[in-house]
């Protein structure tokens, strides 16, 4: 099924967009490598399996495969399709323990594994801070190299709220494998998980370019949403002030 979706999706991907890359010889032929990639676009997870040779696997969340109805179970259909790993993300030790369950079996088929440190997409386009729950505790526990990637432009192509993604070539720069063999059995050290971690968000960060944050891109999402709440709270405020004003002159 993943190799009809390929063709399906990546064929047509490769043609209109028509993607361009660095550092395809980073890319082991054969054996389980980690691919650690920045997060852009929800089209991240398409662009990077298309113009790969090997199969790659990604973890989505679980709400993907879990809606009912007629759309949820396409939508099921369609993850399934590409290669993508349903994982419970509510709670956040849950969704770490998911991530490495899923990422160590995949792993241990000798395969890749996709996952994106941060978390979730970036609400701006610069880089925030890994979360080690997952990428370094999988690095660790099976020994797989870690390949940092990084997606340029995949936000630009459909920002959120447009419907109709503009035509432009968006690029892929794959690092050099990361060999953290010198911390095996140390995947329960949390400063060995940060260090490991920071690593290889400072290598993708060299590879995309993208300003550099140090919280987390969650935190960050929660801190934008409250700026907009509060500045709607504020206009509406401000127009209430105005009518009442407008009003108040009327009257006398």
């Amino acid at each position: 099924m993943y190799g009809a979706m390929k063709v399906a999706i990546g064929g047509p991907l490769k043609v209109t967009f028509r993607p361009w890359v660095e550092g395809m010889e980073n890319i082991p032929a054969e054996g389980a490598a980690i691919l650690a990639s920045n997060h852009l676009s929800f089209s991240d997870s398409f662009f990077l399996p298309a113009v790969l040779e090997r199969k790659v696997t990604f973890i989505a969340k679980a709400e993907y495969f879990t809606t009912p109805g007629v759309k949820g179970r396409l939508t099921a259909a369609f993850f399934k399709g590409v290669g993508q790993l349903p994982v419970d993300r509510s709670g956040a030790r849950g969704a770490g323990e998911a991530a490495v369950k899923s990422g160590l079996e995949v792993l241990e088929r000798g395969e890749l594994f996709g996952i994106y440190p941060e978390g979730t997409r970036s609400p701006d386009g610069r880089l925030y801070r890994g979360k080690p729950g997952g990428l370094a505790r999988v690095a660790l526990a099976s020994g797989a190299p870690v390949i940092p990637v990084a997606m340029i432009d995949t936000e630009k192509i459909q920002p959120p709220g447009q419907v109709m993604p503009k035509l432009m070539r968006p690029g892929i720069r794959i690092g050099e494998p990361l060999d953290f063999s010198r911390y095996q059995g140390m995947e329960h050290d949390r400063f060995v998980l940060r260090a490991v971690t920071d690593e290889v968000m400072y290598e993708i960060m060299k590879l995309s370019g993208q300003e550099y944050v140090d919280i987390y891109a969650t935190a960050a999402k929660r801190k934008i949403a409250d700026e907009a709440k509060a500045d709607k709270a504020a206009r509406a405020a401000r127009a209430a002030a105005a009518q009442a004003e407008k009003n108040g002159t009327s009257g006398s």
